[in-house]
């Protein structure tokens, strides 16, 4: 096979972590090459020292693209040896146009003015390569998710790329969305462009990949053909053990509800009417209630409204433990027992610039205050305990919870919130981009925390996974509950049917 990318023996350390150590990475040109491996592997530190994010002297060893030794000093240099990369968390500019996000820091100029004739006509050709039918002149913050991550593949090609890196690319997109990326991957490769793909979605990798190389703890474990593997075997390369029974379910309901909604509505943001019917469910002490349903069902809008995070106005009554509360905002929710993950940690569960203590204390500043003074003393402790219980991996309570692996960043979320002693603990796509390791000690804790009575709803776009840990599933379409399921009703199929608009099943 012919080698388009050769890193060998790279080495990174940051104080206190080698975040890679004498690590070996070879790709084919023309393939699909996966790169795997939990949270904190260094698939990211890799993917930036390629990218020339981190620049040459900050590491050791070397890279080698078509066969030439590379030094990069800058982003440009990576650019212009042929790597270009999409993060996770576009990089685009929602307020200007298609065509100047395409072609931005590469304008099309002539004598030194920009031709927006020329680069306009040029973004139409490079959206039509990507299946994207609508003008470049259009704002990039009119585009759906999906559309933007096209625009972003569009981009990536104008720079006359040889070698794409995406990361986690289909961690917000819809299943449709995700065929018609499909469908572009292997376009790509067809016009013998190398792409190396991340992801903790190994379904996808089996699908998409020609070859997967695992990272763990920094060092390389193996490269595999893909017919050559299973998930099963990617998971114990990733984890260093065979992992069995992901889904870890136990049944610890309660005769008794702890919490029951009626006649609830709520209100879209700037709209005054109810977008919802009045939903009605109740949750028992210890359940685990599973919510399903498309994107833009409604499901974090319900969540977000009960916990009194959402701006549209919600009416209808919910009572926590048999008292009625008026869900004025999130401080009256935690006060009743009430905690709420959201499924975007970074812009609503972490402050990113604290560290570990001040992120882990924050929703619960009166447990470690004394006379409005906060003890420091007592944010360590309480950290400590909830780190331990968590197995944060980080390496102090003062380091910054930006510099944290995704998973890690999670565990600290969850930490804050368990802080609070919850009686209701709202989950929402609790494993959303963190790896296989990370989601069986998240699904380990749910099972803790229903033994010791805790309420768990759980809104999860991964039906395996909803299928796995609930005891009920409410299916939500159209911002309402189109039926109910219990544990041996509910199927793939029947949570499809009624998120499409089919039969509903109600109790």
């Amino acid at each position: 096979m012919d080698t388009i990318l050769e890193m060998k023996q790279i080495t990174k350390e940051f104080p206190g972590v080698k975040a890679l150590d004498d690590v070996t990475f070879k790709v084919n040109r023309g393939q699909i090459h996966a790169l795997c491996g939990e949270n904190g592997a260094g698939k990211s530190t890799l993917m930036k020292v390629l990218s020339g994010v981190f620049l040459y002297g900050d590491y050791n060893g070397d890279i080698v693209i078509n066969g030439n030794v590379q030094k990069f000093q800058s982003i440009k240099d990576s650019e212009n040896a042929g790597v270009t990369i999409i993060y996770q968390e576009l990089a685009l500019v929602k307020d200007m146009t298609i065509a100047e996000n395409i072609f931005l820091g590469n304008e099309k100029a002539k004598k030194g003015i920009i031709s927006w004739e020329d680069m306009n006509e040029s973004a139409n050709e490079w959206l039509k390569k990507v299946g994207l039918s609508v003008e470049a002149i259009e704002k990039v913050g009119s585009l759906g998710v999906g559309q933007q991550q096209l625009v972003e593949i569009a981009k990536a090609l104008s720079k006359d790329c040889e070698i794409i890196i995406m990361d986690e690319p289909t961690a917000a997109l819809a299943e449709e969305e995700v065929e018609i990326l499909m469908e572009i991957l292997n376009q790509l490769r067809e016009q013998g462009i190398t792409v190396i793909y991340i992801s903790h979605k190994l379904k996808e990798v089996m699908q998409i990949a020609d070859e997967v190389t695992v990272l763990r703890d920094g060092q390389t474990i193996d490269t595999k053909a893909i017919s050559e593997v299973t998930e099963n075997d990617i998971i114990s390369l990733m984890v260093g053990r065979e992992l069995k029974n992901l889904f870890p379910y136990q049944d610890n309901r309660k005769k008794e509800t702890i919490m029951k909604v009626e006649d609830f509505a709520f209100k879209l943001k700037g709209s005054g009417t109810p977008v919802t019917s009045h939903i009605n469910f109740d949750l028992k002490k210890g359940e685990v209630l599973g919510i399903g349903g498309l994107m833009g069902a409604g499901r974090t809008e319900l969540a977000m409204s009960l916990f009194g995070g959402y701006e549209g106005k919600a009416e209808g009554t919910v009572e926590i433990d048999g008292k009625r509360y008026g869900i004025a905002g999130p401080k009256e929710a935690i006060d009743y027992g009430l905690a709420y993950v959201s499924e975007d940690r970074k812009r609503y569960g972490l402050v990113l610039g604290m560290d570990v203590a001040q992120n882990t204390t924050l929703a619960s500043l009166g447990k470690i205050s004394s006379l409005s003074f906060l003890q420091k003393e007592q944010e360590v402790v309480q950290t400590e305990h909830f780190n331990e219980k968590m197995r944060v991996k980080t390496p102090s309570l003062e380091t910054p919870v930006l510099t944290l692996s995704g998973g890690n960043q999670q565990k600290v979320v969850l930490s804050k919130w368990l802080m609070t002693n919850p009686k209701v603990l709202i989950l929402d796509e609790p494993t959303r981009g963190i790896d296989v390791g990370a989601k069986q000690e998240i699904y380990k804790l749910i099972n803790e925390l229903t033994e010791q009575g805790v309420s768990v709803i759980m809104i999860s776009s991964e039906l395996p996974e909803l299928l796995g840990m609930s005891d009920r599933v409410l299916v939500m379409a159209d911002y309402s509950i189109t039926g109910e399921l219990t544990r041996e009703e509910a199927n793939q199929e029947a949570i499809l049917k009624l998120a499409t608009g089919g039969e509903t099943h109600e109790k």
